[in-house]
């Protein structure tokens, strides 16, 4: 490897690439926003303002940001611009599966390899390298583009053509959506017939409504230890971004033309929620909807 460019320096992005460096790999890091390029330069990266980069001597770029149209303005005015054959271009966000699918046939037209690989794993799986990558795209390009991936995530699985990535986080976040309003609902009906909560959260965890949802944010504060409910509902992964997950999952049914009644819920119970003061909360903060005195 010479060079990472890593574009997109958020939640997400930034121990993404300060894992990167952690690893030896040589990652030039850029965001309009100071200090995350300061950040990164203080983790052992090289940092730049979007105005300032420069591709040449990368053997990869990597994306990560918040929308598809962020993405699309990136790839128009800095990533196509400069990208070279010898590059491979790979886009972690997570977007519309239509939008992503427009691009890589763009990016294929200039003869550029791309895929996209969105992640699964949050916050802390992002800084030890621990990611769960779904792939789309082209095998010679997945396989090019498998080394930088490998220094980043655990698990990688590749579903096919370009955009399958996309539609496999899609389906993926739906369920992970509409398993956290259950695990909510449950726990609050469980409080509110007067159940012991940590006897509940052991019944649950040993039986049929066992999940990794249930595991990982038990929604009941002082439960569970190291949970995002024991810490103020830090998170984790945020209320809007489980909306805006949602939200893409109904764009896919819809261009499917299937009906997802739960997942079509549970898109609008969190957008409504995100939209609040609590967006920036873990998702499982969806919690205080039910029991508000929590």
């Amino acid at each position: 490897m010479k060079a990472v460019a890593f574009i997109g320096l958020g939640v997400m992005g930034l121990p993404m690439a300060k894992n990167l460096v952690a690893r030896g790999v040589d990652v030039l890091g850029c965001d309009i926003a100071a200090p995350s390029r300061d950040a990164l330069a203080a983790a052992g990266g090289r940092a730049t303002a979007p105005e300032d980069l420069s591709l040449e001597d990368c053997d990869a770029v990597i994306t990560m940001l918040p929308e598809g149209a962020h993405v699309r303005e990136v790839y128009e005015n800095l990533v196509f611009p400069q990208a070279t054959p010898n590059m491979v271009l790979i886009d972690c966000s997570t977007i519309d599966v239509e939008a992503t699918r427009a691009l890589a046939a763009e990016a294929a037209a200039k003869g550029l390899a791309m895929i996209d690989a969105p992640v699964s794993g949050g916050h802390a799986a992002a800084g030890s390298g621990q990611l769960s990558f779904m792939i789309g795209g082209d095998e010679d390009a997945v396989v090019r583009a498998r080394p930088f991936l490998e220094e980043m995530g655990a698990k990688l699985q590749h579903f096919g053509e370009s955009g399958t990535g996309q539609a496999a986080k899609a389906c993926h976040n739906m369920i992970c959506g509409i398993t956290a309003m259950a695990v909510c609902e449950g726990y609050a009906l469980s409080q509110a017939l007067g159940l012991d909560a940590k006897q509940f959260h052991t019944l649950c965890k040993g039986a049929a409504a066992q999940s990794w949802t249930l595991e990982n944010r038990c929604p009941i504060p002082g439960v569970a230890a190291d949970v995002p409910s024991s810490n103020g509902y830090q998170p984790g992964f945020a209320a809007r971004l489980m909306a805006k997950d949602l939200r893409l999952a109904q764009t896919a049914a819809r261009a499917a033309g299937l009906e997802t009644p739960f997942g079509a819920k549970a898109a609008e119970r969190f957008t409504d929620f995100a939209a609040g003061d609590d967006g920036d909360l873990d998702f499982s903060a969806y919690y205080r909807t039910l029991r508000p005195e929590t």
